[in-house]
């Protein structure tokens, strides 16, 4: 039958190892390949021919990969270039010697994009080698999904750290700011889905370009209001010339990507300088709200176990390649209050190189927030709580195989 290979590339999530869990799985049930083989390091490690056999993990230890965080099989950040024939040939070569015919990348646009062009490279020179997309980001900003795995846990966790924190921020009389900044670098889902709470005073996102003399008046104006202001931002709100608030743009993540982090420490900054009040606290969530594994969906980690499930399904087609597996919220059940997830299949091409920005006209004038159409798009994902294995008051984990 030949054997499948499951790698994974990006950021980590809270639920990235259920839908690896979920192929592995699939194939205990279903035994479409002899061996389900792990790629460490993703795409990396995979061309170095660092394989891990993933096959006959224990039913306890398919448990515990569900809840654990990060990626159990190691990332990376290494960009596979389309027209680079060394690359491809080499992955082929791999594959080849542990007799793989099938790859399941787990991943974001990036990754999506490597699944295409594998696909598209090995159509010609490489037939019968399979390459299938199964998608994670916090960031939310893949199309043509309705929402990724992972971003319903990051949601979770960050309606849960801005309703703590204000709550915190508001047991004190002094005069101060409070500023929470998230992940999200050209789509500000993850810091609007924080309104779902009601505690966000101010929202700044990626998709509105920032005037600092509006938002300091809207800032005066909370404190004229009430006497205090929580505020929300984006890792990647920029001014009209693109330029980031935070100030580490000039590096890059391996993706050509700017590294981001510190808008919320400009914006406290910027808020005491203009003298609206003389301090501020700032809370950044970055890699928190990716690795919270305590404060997992419980629709986020069903789903992401299921669509590893559908694209191992999928997969038993032998023309099944080059497509992407994802989530759709299904329209008569939203119609009449309930929420229902469907998965298609889609190419991989319409996956790649798209953001999906949050929706303009999901967006409240001057900073205020989001629209209760939006908020409606939010509340079901966070809903339930996985019951977790526990051990000494913490979430077990699994191993990493990378680690091993």
């Amino acid at each position: 039958m030949g054997n499948c290979l499951v790698a994974q590339s990006g950021g980590p999530t809270a639920v990235i190892n259920a839908s690896l869990a979920g192929v592995v799985r699939a194939n205990q049930l279903n035994p479409v390949y002899d061996r389900v083989l792990g790629g460490l390091h993703g795409i990396e490690g995979t061309l170095a021919g660092k394989l891990f056999d993933l096959t006959d993990l224990s039913g306890r230890d398919l448990e515990i990969l569900r809840q654990t965080p990060s990626s159990a099989l190691g990332t990376c950040r290494y960009k596979l270039k389309r027209r680079n024939d060394a690359d491809f040939l080499r992955l082929v070569e791999v594959m080849d010697d542990h007799d793989i015919d099938t790859l399941f990348y787990i991943g974001g646009n990036d990754s999506m994009d490597t699944v295409d062009a594998l696909a598209e490279w090995a159509a010609e020179n490489a037939p019968g080698k399979r390459f299938i997309g199964i998608p994670k980001t916090v960031d939310n900003d893949l199309v043509p999904v309705d929402h990724c795995p992972g971003f319903p846990s990051a949601a979770k966790v960050a309606c849960q750290i801005t309703h703590a924190t204000r709550l915190d921020y508001d047991a004190y009389t002094r005069p101060e700011v409070f500023v929470l900044e998230v992940m999200g670098r050209d789509a500000g889902w993850l810091a609007a889905s924080c309104c779902a709470t009601g505690d966000v005073d101010l929202l700044v996102l990626p998709e509105v370009d920032f005037d600092k003399d509006a938002f300091l008046n809207e800032v005066r104006a909370k404190f004229d209001e009430q006497g205090e202001c929580y505020i929300v931002v984006s890792e990647g709100a920029h001014y009209a010339d693109g330029t980031y608030l935070s100030a580490g743009e000039s590096a890059n993540d391996g993706f050509a990507h700017a590294v981001l982090g510190g808008a919320a420490q400009t914006l406290k900054q910027m808020i005491v300088d203009a003298g609206i009040v003389p301090r501020g606290v700032v809370q950044d969530l970055s890699r928190a709200a990716r690795s919270s594994n305590f404060a997992q969906s419980l629709v986020d980690v069903t789903e992401a176990y299921e669509l590893g499930m559908s694209a191992h399904m999928r997969s038993a087609d032998p023309a099944f390649t080059g497509q992407v597996v994802g989530i759709r919220r299904d329209e008569a059940a939203a119609a009449e209050g309930r929420y229902n997830a469907r998965f298609f299949a889609a190419p991989a091409s319409e996956f790649a190189n798209q953001v999906r920005r949050f929706p303009a006209e999901w967006i409240l004038p001057n900073y205020q927030g989001v629209t209760e159409e939006a908020l409606a798009y939010f509340r079901p994902l966070i809903e339930g709580e996985p019951k977790l294995v526990m051990e000494g008051g913490l979430p077990v984990t699994l191993p990493a195989f990378n680690r091993r």
